[in-house]
């Protein structure tokens, strides 16, 4: 099993960072359920008598029916406003809950029961829905001007004949649900994913915030603009869609993945950074080919993609620069979590417990034989190992040396442990010669104690051979232990592997792409191989 660069994840990140993709939806809606209110609202104080008389009072008269501007036009608008978003409100807070039940209690019973109970909701919502609409339909008589000013009842179908048929529009109502039910699934199985509990969750979900934050904003021009009929273009959805969509992609694919890439691994204005550029900016450039243009040539598409490469990245670069502090100061604080995180986990798998019970009771029975001078030579190395721990092990990196001295007062401690069975072998090699430059603290020792946690029995032969030795720009550290079948009740069981995994996370982020870590064992010896090059 060989690691180069990779790790196992550990746990998650800080429960108070949260996608807030909801909220911003949430906050969406609601400012343009209040946009559309004060919208209708302008227009009954702002229309003339005689646009009255045209677009309603006519189509009214004609049809023999009295009219009242509040009872047949502004209410029946704000009402089919308000009916649309309690219907959107009640969706996410009958969905949302639903998704967390099921992730708490899985039984089959549970869901099944559950699920019908959901579906049962969504279906009498829908019905309401529909019937709400038509009783207000019945009120506005849109069909009189082809729902002009009524589209949101347009949704449900055009209906000549309100509540003759308490069905019609169930079948659009149902539609629309099921499809919005399935968007609120899929947004909180997304969610889920981002916040998962890995070493990139802070940062991918502080990134989430941004980019979602974006996209309602570019979403809340777009509808502004057509609601209130800024632009007179009969294809502003398609011209916008086409233009605008392409440009707010490699923006954002500039500023929070191409860019800090760029500062983090490779350098500007390489070759690898300019593949990447080149090929974002052409993917992203494709929706330009939805552009309602009368003609159509290759070179129209090659200068719209001169622009995304000559203007549009440049100007998300002079944004990148404003912000790059900030987007790399969350992702330095993401790996300083993780450390954080493998160094404590570290600690308490170093020295355990149970470590620190037996070696209090050797060094009693060493006192009891032969007077206190071995032991406090094992107390004086136990506490020069706690001064260490507690001390430089909070700094980033230490002088190697250092960290040879404490693996060197951990050996002598386990030697004491164990030096009355004659069939136990320990045999250290540590040349420190040439190892005159710093590492991150606790790297070595992991290997040290998970070879003697597993490879040492008092009973059959064991043995331990450790190895290191530097050169000008390396460090080769190895370690080989005997083993031995696992007792049914062995203590040390319960924390196999936590050492040996720690260091694996600490190296992926402390030497990425400038370590090697091996593993191998046959059931007799197992044998960790590691290599950093400084």
């Amino acid at each position: 099993m060989v690691y180069k660069g990779d790790a196992m994840t550990n746990e998650n990140n800080p429960k108070t960072i949260r996608v807030r993709w909801r909220g911003q939806e949430i906050m969406f809606v609601t400012g343009i359920c209040f946009l559309s209110i004060a919208g209708y609202v302008w227009n009954a104080y702002t229309l003339t008598s005689q646009s009255m008389q045209d677009n309603y009072v006519i189509p009214y008269r004609n049809n023999h029916l009295s009219f009242n501007y509040n009872k047949n036009v502004l209410v029946p608008q704000i009402i089919s406003v308000l009916l649309l978003y309690g219907w959107y409100i009640f969706i996410n807070k009958a969905i949302v809950p639903f998704k967390q039940k099921i992730s708490v209690q899985k039984s089959g019973l549970f869901l099944l029961k559950n699920t019908a109970w959901l579906l049962i909701q969504l279906i009498i919502i829908s019905c309401l829905l529909a019937l709400c609409i038509n009783t207000t339909t019945y009120y506005a008589h849109p069909y009189f001007f082809n729902y002009s000013g009524f589209q949101l009842l347009a949704l449900f179908g055009y209906n000549d004949n309100p509540l003759t048929n308490l069905f019609v529009g169930v079948d659009r109502a149902l539609l629309l649900t099921g499809v919005y039910a399935v968007y609120v699934y899929m947004r909180g199985f997304i969610i889920n994913y981002i916040q998962k509990p890995d070493n990139k969750n802070v940062y991918r979900v502080l990134v989430t915030n941004q980019v979602t934050g974006v996209m309602f904003i570019y979403l809340s021009v777009f509808w502004i603009t057509q609601y209130y009929n800024l632009v007179h273009e009969a294809n502003f959805f398609v011209t916008y869609f086409s233009l605008i969509t392409p440009v707010l992609l490699i923006s954002l694919s500039n500023i929070y993945w191409l860019f800090p890439l760029a500062e983090e691994k490779t350098p500007i204005f390489s070759q690898q950074f300019f593949l990447r550029l080149l090929a974002s900016t052409f993917v992203y450039s494709l929706l330009f080919f939805f552009f309602p243009a009368t003609t159509w040539h290759p070179l129209i598409f090659v200068l719209y993609w001169a622009a995304q490469l000559f203007i549009v990245t440049p100007v998300s670069w002079l944004i990148y620069q404003q912000r790059k502090d900030k987007i790399l100061q969350l992702r330095r604080m993401e790996k300083a979590l993780i450390r954080s995180k493998a160094d404590i986990q570290f600690i308490r798998s170093q020295i355990n417990p149970h470590f620190l019970f037996n070696t209090l009771n050797t060094l009693y029975g060493v006192a009891l034989q032969d007077g206190s001078s071995r032991a406090a030579e094992g107390i004086q190395k136990l506490g020069d190992m706690m001064r260490f721990m507690l001390h430089e092990n909070n700094i980033d990196f230490i002088p190697l040396r250092r960290e040879i001295e404490y693996l060197g007062n951990y050996i002598a401690l386990q030697k004491l442990r164990i030096q009355s069975s004659p069939n136990i072998t320990i045999e250290t090699n540590i040349n420190d010669n040439g190892c005159n430059y710093n590492i991150a603290p606790m790297m070595l020792i992991p290997l040290v104690e998970n070879a003697f946690k597993h490879g040492i029995s008092l009973i059959e032969t064991s043995w331990i051979k450790i190895n290191l030795a530097c050169d000008e720009n390396n460090i080769r550290f190895e370690v080989r232990n005997s083993m031995h079948t696992k007792q049914d009740g062995d203590t040390e069981q319960a924390s196999s592997g936590i050492g040996v995994n720690n260091i694996v996370e600490r190296l992926k982020h402390i030497y990425p792409g400038k370590h090697q870590i091996f593993f191998n064992g046959d059931g007799k010896e197992f044998l960790a191989q590691l290599s950093i090059h400084l």
